[in-house]
C-alpha cells in the first residue's frame, strides 16, 4: 500500500478543522445542505471538508468559513503581527525575496 503524501500531522489537523466546522454549523442550527448551498458547493464536497479530507480546495474552505461567520477568525489566526516574533520585527522592512 503506497504511503500518503500528506504528513500525519497535516491529516490530523485537517480532521480537527473539519470537526470544528461541523460544530460551528450545528451551533448555528444550519443543515449541511444550507451551508453547502450558501457556499456554492455540493453537499458531498462539504461532507469531505467536514471529514477533514485534504484534497478539498482552499477556496471551498474559505467559503464555508465565510458562511459560518468564522472567516475573520481564520484570517486573524494567521496574522504574523499578532505573534511575538511578528511584533518584535514589526519595524523591520521585510525583504522582497528570501534566498537560501
Amino acid at each position: 500500500m503506497p504511503r500518503s503524501s500528506v504528513p500525519a500531522r497535516t491529516r490530523l489537523s485537517a480532521q480537527r478543522i473539519g470537526a470544528h466546522l461541523t460544530t460551528w454549523r450545528k451551533l448555528q442550527s444550519l443543515t449541511a445542505e444550507q451551508v453547502a448551498d450558501r457556499a456554492g458547493i455540493s453537499r458531498d464536497t462539504l461532507r469531505r471538508l467536514e471529514k477533514g479530507e485534504t484534497t478539498v480546495g482552499f477556496a471551498v474552505f474559505l467559503n464555508v468559513a465565510r458562511v459560518l461567520g468564522t472567516l475573520d477568525r481564520v484570517v486573524d489566526a494567521l496574522d504574523p503581527y499578532e505573534t511575538d516574533i511578528g511584533r518584535a520585527r514589526a519595524d523591520t522592512t521585510l525583504p522582497k525575496r528570501v534566498r537560501p
